[in-house]
């Protein structure tokens, strides 16, 4: 990345609350579905959908300038990609340190959420991984990433929390998997046996089809933004110190 990021300690600990909370606010939002319409699945997942849909946009909006708020491994893995010959993104020593942090959030957001509900802290037993539900992961992720750098190589990267937050809550109705598309969150929620948790059975094929979906993403950018590598470290938000007022 430039010399003109935050340093890399402070987008760490952005990495890590952003994921912490969206984590917090999928598995909280999923608890209180469950508690407030226990008898209509259909109701849970909409009151589920909007909460993140929310979450996710106002958070972006609150870490984007530290971090980009990435939140998610394979953006941060695109990231790196994308720009390892220009210089734009993440170098590998930054993206493994994004990484640690994301996943290290997403396990505390299950507990933290876990515990504001007065759940206990389980591993999930929700099993999930069937055929339709990887082919939606592979979708869901292909799609994230799309979005993400098509409107960081379009200049368009202020409309970047509301488009993924209305993408997110999108895929939670036009795909089976519900889009997890984050692997990070994906290690999280099996620390929450609830309306929002998967088996640890199900979450290598989720994040195999993630990986999947992020390259198939990436060969698309190829043929529609070939330029998307020159403004990586724009990803998901713009967070140099100049604009940030670091």
């Amino acid at each position: 990345m430039t010399s003109h990021q935050p340093p890399l300690w402070r987008r760490a600990v952005a990495e890590l609350l952003g994921t912490c909370l969206l984590v917090s606010i999928v598995v909280g939002s999923g608890i209180a579905a469950q508690q407030l319409s226990p008898n209509d699945v259909g109701l849970q997942l909409l009151e589920n959908s909007t909460a993140t849909v929310l979450g996710l946009t106002v958070l972006i909006l609150v870490f984007g300038p530290v971090s980009g708020a990435h939140f998610n491994p394979v953006v941060s893995a695109a990231d790196w990609f994308l720009g390892r010959r220009s210089r734009t993104g993440l170098t590998l020593a930054e993206l493994g340190t994004y990484v640690v942090a994301q996943v290290v959030g997403a396990v505390g957001g299950s507990v933290l959420a876990n515990a504001m509900f007065d759940v206990g802290t389980s591993i999930s037993v929700k099993e999930r991984a069937t055929g339709g539900h990887l082919l939606g992961e592979v979708v869901a992720t292909a799609g994230l990433i799309v979005l993400i750098f098509a409107l960081a190589s379009t200049n368009r990267g202020a409309l970047a929390a509301p488009a993924v937050g209305a993408y997110i809550g999108a895929a939670y109705w036009f795909t089976s998997s519900t889009s997890f598309a984050n692997p990070a969150v994906t290690v999280g929620r099996i620390f929450s046996n609830t309306f929002a948790g998967i088996a640890p059975a199900s979450v290598p094929g989720f994040v195999l089809a993630q990986l999947i979906g992020a390259a198939l993403g990436l060969g698309l950018l190829a043929v529609l933004f070939p330029v998307a590598s020159r403004n990586a470290d724009d990803v998901v938000l713009p967070h140099s110190m100049e604009k940030a007022g670091s």
